[in-house]
């Protein structure tokens, strides 16, 4: 039994240290401006590169030309982890929450929290120059619920 307690926190500590290897370069891919349509508009985030982080802003666009800043995004290193802190805007969804990256591979980067309420998961992959999943996930209400937002490239 101490032997498996043993190899479950190396595999934790592994799999930690594997997901902080990323390097700001790693999110290169988010850089520029993204849209997504809606049914009643499009969402637009924009991700702009600074010295040691990445910040980006998700706006909603409505077909009647009512446009609204729903949330900032700051990616950055704290205390030595890559982590993405997301301040929302809208109602129910105010303020700032961060997620831990937690896995790097495969072209995608899963961040996590699971004391938030929902999502407990913020998931980007890259999928080439012109297209970007984003996707959250996690448990409401007692059910698993994932809502995807496939971004094509603007410009």
């Amino acid at each position: 039994m101490k032997k498996l307690f043993v190899l479950f926190v190396l595999f934790i500590v592994a799999t930690s240290a594997f997901a902080q290897k990323a390097t700001l370069k790693s999110f290169d891919f988010m850089l520029g401006k993204w849209q997504m349509k809606t049914k009643n508009g499009k969402i637009v985030e924009r991700w702009i590169l600074h010295k040691d982080s990445l910040t980006g802003h998700s706006h909603q666009f409505k077909d009647t030309g009512d446009s609204a800043l729903t949330e900032t995004i700051v990616l950055k290193k704290i205390k030595g982890e890559w982590t993405f802190c997301v301040t929302g805007y809208e109602k129910n969804n105010e303020g700032t929450t961060h997620f831990k990256l937690i896995s790097s591979q495969n072209n995608t980067f899963t961040f996590e929290n699971k004391q938030h309420d929902f999502p407990q998961q913020i998931v980007y992959q890259n999928k080439g120059k012109t297209e970007l999943l984003a996707w959250i996930e996690g448990d409401m209400g007692g059910k698993h619920r994932k809502i995807e937002f496939p971004y094509k490239r603007a410009e």
